[in-house]
């Protein structure tokens, strides 16, 4: 299908090329900890900001040409984006915050990307496609490796799968999102009738081993997301019935899915837990392969008429509305009194994740909504609370938590993407996102409203990739995720691209010539925003490779590590990374001299630095400074008054005994790899 595709998009729409490299970014670090690490991400936001500098030199965007939703949704994002540059002056942690700015630069430049240029049916269509293929296609090589290896690492979180994220919910979502546009397109008679059979074994594919981590927030929000699905995506009828072939083969092998977790509490080695599970699911993608393939070739032979494709249509809705309703009678039946119920899942939720399950349930899926969330969000409400207008600061909460926190769990973020809108940029940001949000669904109901029928079915399932966020990440922190947002606003993107635009054809003739530059001062106001948001990135991604190379090399030749630390430290000098990193190397080392004057450095970056406290304490301590050991000391437990080390610590130099900085960084390190088990 992609292969038919692509000779009939490129001369049309010469923006697919820049699309596809960009899908192939978005699957790398799906494939890679989902884009998580700074060491992932801020080169390949490089990378993209380069692809887009790249297609406006040789495609001329005008504004005027773009429609009025696209225009809403790019504007308010281009204003998100310098709110969230604004807030590194009042944030405490401005490192962090600097990290969030140029993370959101990201979703402006792959929304830019895939909006500023129209594109055809058929280039969607295979931007689309290979996104989701990829997806899946990473999904089953997970799924074989895991199965295959000896020692699966860090593949499993107890019982849970959590690769390829290293997250098990972000592991989830990263195939979920793939779920409903392989719908789309297993359920469109346009395409070649034997790929379809090939979508929908993907969808399979991805509900399947997405259900392996157990994330409880992705059972959730797929309620919520096949009811916007049914609502809004056009050709339901046959979206309804690849639906029901998938939704079956996951009914017969959920059993044996949902059994590798109990078989892993029993103590068995993953590869054997794995081995009910891996076989049946990819017997069940061929199967599902076949049935659809063969349901597309006589849909291609035999086509209904169009007056009954209408009525099944309605049917189907009314199928839907129907079993919607029954489904929730059904529900209440089991679950009794519904106020019991509401009253019995708010003290489930406002309770912590202790036990993670309950005693008679097999799967995490069955153990109610008992987390840390609900002190995660009343913290962030309360810093909302404190700055209502601009918030604290992009990224800035896991300070505040450590202080106004009750749990033990030491969250960087808020878990909830209105919450850290809130928490962290204040109703200003709120609202500039709420723009986005509102333009984005705007344009791609228009897409779907006017364009021709394969476009409106592929700019329904590229929404459904944004809504699959949004939704999910309003209680989750997918916001931090590059391999995450980065496909959700291209996607979201590419539905606004698919709305039809006045005289687009030959607009888009003219900018397939190479060199069809826009003219005035849009170039050098262009060039100069790219100079500087590539300087943006530069500064922070250097000095994070010099940080990593110090920390790995420094053994070796730990002069050299120092080099490298305060070469970082000169690139990002609002960073704490290079002092802090400084500072533990030079406790190796037993340089207590070097690591005081670093661990100063990291409190004077940034006042609230917890850990260089705490050690600064404990240095007093071993060099018999009674006084300023327990004045450090204190200041390490008031920033984070239930760090049990801390306490033991300021309790021990009160008490007039000295503290053994190598006995300290032990149970430091003991207690952090408990914290990642």
């Amino acid at each position: 299908m992609i292969a038919a595709a692509m000779p009939r998009s490129l001369p049309v729409s010469p923006v697919t090329l820049p699309m596809l490299v960009a899908v192939v970014v978005f699957v790398t670090w799906a494939a890679t900890e989902a884009g998580l690490p700074l060491s992932h991400w801020y080169p390949g936001t490089l990378f993209l900001l380069g692809l887009l500098a790249a297609t406006a030199f040789v495609l001329s965007a005008r504004g005027r040409d773009l429609p009025r939703a696209t225009k809403v949704a790019g504007i308010f994002l281009l204003g998100f984006t310098a709110w969230s540059y604004a807030s590194i002056l009042w944030a405490e942690a401005q490192s962090d915050a600097w990290d969030g700015a140029n993370r959101t630069l990201l979703y402006l430049v792959v929304f830019a990307l895939f909006a500023l240029w129209h594109q055809d049916e058929a280039g969607a269509t295979v931007v689309l496609g290979t996104w989701v293929l990829g997806i899946a296609g990473m999904g089953l090589v997970n799924l074989l490796v895991v199965t295959a290896a000896d020692d699966p690492g860090t593949a499993f979180i107890g019982d849970r799968l959590a690769e390829p994220a290293g997250y098990t919910n972000a592991a989830a979502a990263t195939l979920m999102m793939a779920f409903f546009p392989a719908l789309v397109l297993a359920g469109r008679r346009e395409l070649l009738w034997w790929s379809r059979g090939i979508f929908a074994a993907a969808a399979l594919l991805l509900a399947d081993v997405a259900l392996l981590s157990q994330s409880r927030g992705s059972i959730y929000a797929f309620p919520i997301l096949v009811v916007l699905f049914f609502m809004f995506v056009p050709g339901r009828v046959r979206s309804f019935a690849v639906l029901l072939v998938v939704g079956g083969a996951v009914a017969a092998t959920a059993p044996g899915v949902l059994d590798v977790g109990r078989r892993l509490r029993d103590g068995e080695t993953a590869v054997v837990a794995m081995s009910g599970a891996a076989r049946p699911i990819v017997l069940a993608a061929l199967v599902v392969a076949a049935l659809v393939t063969a349901l597309a070739r006589f849909d291609r032979i035999r086509r209904l008429p169009v007056p009954t494709e209408r009525r099944l249509a309605r049917a189907v809705g009314a199928v839907g509305v129907a079993g919607a309703a029954l489904g929730v009678i059904v529900a209440l039946a089991i679950a009794g009194n519904p106020v019991d119920l509401v009253r019995d899942g708010w003290r489930s939720f406002k309770q912590e994740d202790q036990p993670v399950m309950a005693a008679n349930t097999s799967s995490r899926l069955g153990s109610g909504l008992g987390s840390n969330r609900y002190d995660f969000y009343r913290v962030a409400l309360d810093n909302f609370a404190d700055r209502p207008l601009v918030g604290k600061g992009g990224d800035n909460f896991e300070r505040d938590y450590l202080v106004r926190g009750r749990s033990l769990e030491t969250p960087r973020y808020p878990h909830s993407l209105e919450l850290r809108t809130l928490s962290e940029l204040g109703i200003v940001g709120a609202l500039l996102l709420l723009g986005v949000v509102a333009g984005v669904f705007a344009g791609a109901v228009a897409a779907m409203r006017r364009g021709p029928p394969l476009g409106r079915a592929v700019a329904g399932g590229a929404a459904m990739v944004f809504a699959y966020w949004l939704v999910h990440g309003s209680f989750e922190w997918f916001f931090e995720f590059a391999g995450l947002g980065a496909p959700a606003f291209a996607m979201a993107g590419l539905a606004c691209a698919l709305i039809p635009r006045p005289g687009a054809a030959e607009a888009e003739a003219a900018a397939a010539h190479p060199l069809a530059l826009v003219h005035g001062w849009a170039v050098p106001a262009g060039v100069a925003a790219v100079l500087v948001a590539g300087v943006s990135l530069v500064l922070p991604y250097l000095a994070e490779r010099n940080v990593l190379v110090a920390a790995r090399t420094w053994p070796d030749d730990p002069q050299r590590a120092y080099e490298r630390l305060d070469r970082a430290a000169d690139l990002n000098p609002v960073s704490v990374r290079p002092a802090l990193i400084a500072g533990s190397i030079a406790l190796r080392l037993n340089d207590l001299p070097r690591a005081r004057a670093a661990f100063t450095e990291a409190i004077r970056r940034e006042p609230r630095t917890q850990y260089a406290a705490l050690e600064l304490g404990a240095i007093a301590s071993q060099l018999g400074q009674r006084r300023l050991a327990e004045r450090e000391l204190a200041r390490a437990v008031a920033l984070a008054p239930r760090d049990r080390i801390a306490r033991a610590a300021l309790a021990r130099v009160r008490a007039g005994k000295r503290i053994d900085v190598d006995t300290l960084n032990r149970l430091i390190f003991t207690k952090a790899r408990k914290l990642v088990q």
